[in-house]
């Protein structure tokens, strides 16, 4: 009954899923509108201290970050009703994409519906960004690393732990100064071990498993396999979905192609380059966290043994990637939350949010970049209305985020 007070919440979450464009970055803008000028749920500083922490973690980011907003308003019950309502609009459609593989064509592949999410997107992450520098960026130390991190963000966008590193250093550096003291009014709370044994329990349980079904061919073992491939990535991935992408591409598409593996491992989980680029794109024009593309390749692993394996296939791919995540998320941020209260790890957030201040700005300017030659002589002038445009209504008006999304699309459907 508790639970039910959560209801206009959990329809928030959902409708937040089925519009949210754009990847972490583009999320963490939309999230900002939704729940906190609109609903909220959390405060400014909450929701960047959210966003901060989860940078450091592996996994899905923007998952974590709406995890954390449902476990502040209902503990950890909420948190993984918020996390379930988050990912399976966008687990779902990419495992039924599964089964419709085969129908795209090169003409179905263009979106272009989808022309102006892009532009959409770089407006959130200016948003987001403007939101960020005015809560974090207060001094001088806090500017220079802010300027020093959008810049390295830039030049080393695609290398996976360069956010992580360039927290540690920010928070590093912004512990030289004793000026700032944690406020010691509250008591640390109790951490709870269950989740991080569970995490390394079937961590280990998963790979001693699928060593064992590989070395005695254990019938029907791709399963296996492909959870303990899948449930690695979750668990090690740093930089989003595009470095899960690339992850992905080498386990299923590279790998199986060595003869030599092929020689002691004939059942290798393998899919077809073709596929994997068609879904690779896919994800991309899809709301919700691009994380869901495990959904799409669990589906395609198992898409040669039928109807009912691939569907086992997309339900593996999709509980094995994000489960890492909830798992990571829901224990240390208590113990973050108790390490706060030590002046080291206090002093060190104020780096912390200036670096991530310093990333998003990083990529909003590789958004604009990766907008092609072709796009910008296309329809140039209407990409900087789309970016011009999101950036004021989300900043003076209140029109909700999702409305701001169903005009893009219907304009790129328009135009």
């Amino acid at each position: 009954m508790v639970l039910l007070r959560h209801i206009p919440f959990l329809k928030a979450v959902l409708l937040h899923s089925l519009t949210a464009f754009g990847g972490p970055q583009g999320h963490f803008g939309m999230m900002l509108k939704t729940f906190v000028s609109q609903r909220k749920d959390v405060s400014k500083e909450e929701l960047m201290e959210y966003n901060a922490f989860c940078q450091m973690l592996p996994g899905a980011s923007s998952t974590q970050v709406l995890t954390l907003v449902g476990y502040k308003r209902g503990g950890v019950p909420l948190a993984v009703l918020t996390l379930l309502v988050w990912i399976l609009p966008a687990s779902v459609l990419m495992g039924a994409l599964s089964f419709l593989v085969r129908y795209f064509d090169e003409a179905t592949m263009k979106h272009d519906i989808f022309k102006y999410i892009a532009p959409m997107t770089i407006g959130f992450l200016a948003y987001a960004s403007a939101i960020a520098f005015k809560l974090s960026v207060k001094n001088t130390i806090t500017q220079i690393i802010m300027v020093m991190s959008a810049i390295l963000s830039f030049v080393f966008f695609k290398v996976p732990v360069i956010i992580p590193l360039l927290i540690v250093v920010g928070g590093f550096v912004t512990n030289l100064s004793d000026r700032r003291i944690p406020q010691v009014g509250e008591k640390p709370r109790k951490i709870k071990w269950g989740n991080i044994w569970l995490f390394a329990f079937i961590f280990l349980a998963a790979g001693v498993l699928s060593e064992q079904a590989r070395k005695h061919d254990w019938p029907n073992r791709r399963p296996i396999n492909l959870f303990e491939n899948t449930y690695r990535f979750g668990s090690l991935v740093f930089g989003g979905g595009q470095v899960l992408v690339a992850m992905m591409y080498e386990q299923f598409v590279v790998r199986p192609q060595n003869e030599k593996l092929l020689q002691r491992n004939p059942n290798v989980v393998k899919i077809e380059r073709a596929d994997f680029y068609t879904g690779a794109g896919l994800v991309r024009a899809m709301p919700g966290p691009v994380f869901s593309i495990a959904s799409f390749m669990g589906g395609m692993a198992m898409s040669d043994r039928g109807t009912r394996w691939q569907i086992t296939g997309c339900v593996i791919g999709t509980i094995a990637i994000f489960l890492p995540s909830a798992l990571l998320v829901l224990f240390f941020f208590p113990v973050w939350n108790n390490l706060k209260k030590y002046a080291i790890f206090f002093r060190a957030l104020e780096g912390i949010n200036a670096t991530v201040v310093g990333f998003l700005i990083a990529s909003t300017l590789y958004m604009f970049k990766d907008i092609t030659t072709t796009e910008w002589a296309d329809h140039g002038w209407i990409n900087i209305l789309v970016i011009a445009g999101t950036w004021l209504a989300l900043s003076f008006s209140r029109i909700p985020s999702p409305v701001i999304v169903i005009f893009c699309v219907a304009l790129g459907a328009i135009l």
